[in-house]
């Protein structure tokens, strides 16, 4: 007889629930038809928690694997600029938040010049001008899709509400906890550490 072992979450769904993960728009791309659970009555389509649980697994892993100092973290996105800076400091990786000035990746002549191994971008939408510099250069990009998003040179696609304050934060805090345990490290921060103030 098989043993069937249960899928082991990295926090409880009801915590995804409760930040908002799940919340995507009432657009559907192609792309990310996979990950989505259902949609509501009201147009909006929901995601699957427990892709997007599998999927920080499989970043993590990913990421646990690089130079911190070449892991590059970017947010445009208003609620991503703090947890991704939090990120960047719980695992010692670099972050661009705010504007991503063009050139960052691609010329060297500019002074805040980067050569990242790897990019992490809160929506692939907002951040387009650094998964472009990423492409250009040859390097993997990890990026958070929600419904709408497109996922055309996204190596890692985190399934996720990436416009709510309370999902970004719960997202990039498990990311940062996840890499560090791969490390054998340990981490203090609780979820709220990385929850921006409004």
């Amino acid at each position: 007889m098989e043993e069937t072992t249960e899928y082991k979450s990295l926090i409880p769904v009801d915590e995804y629930l409760a930040a908002g993960v799940h919340i995507g728009t009432q657009q559907k791309t192609e792309d990310m038809k996979r990950f989505v659970y259902r949609v509501r009555a009201d147009g909006l389509y929901v995601l699957d928690v427990k892709a997007t649980d599998e999927r920080i697994k499989i970043a993590a892993n990913f990421l646990s694997k690089f130079d911190p100092a070449r892991i590059l973290v970017v947010s445009a996105r208003q609620y991503g600029q703090f947890p991704a800076t939090m990120f960047a400091k719980v695992t010692g990786a670099k972050s661009v938040v705010g504007r991503f000035i063009p050139g960052t990746l691609t010329n060297p002549e500019y002074r805040d010049f980067v050569e990242p191994d790897v990019v992490v971008v809160t929506d692939p939408i907002g951040d387009s001008q650094a998964v472009k510099e990423a492409v250009d250069v040859g390097v993997p990009v990890i990026a958070m899709c929600d419904t709408n998003n497109m996922t055309t040179h996204i190596d890692i696609v985190i399934p996720t509400n990436n416009k709510g304050r309370k999902a970004l934060a719960l997202i990039y805090w498990l990311l940062a906890k996840e890499i560090t345990k791969l490390r054998g490290q340990q981490t203090d921060y609780a979820v709220n550490d990385f929850e921006i103030e409004i």
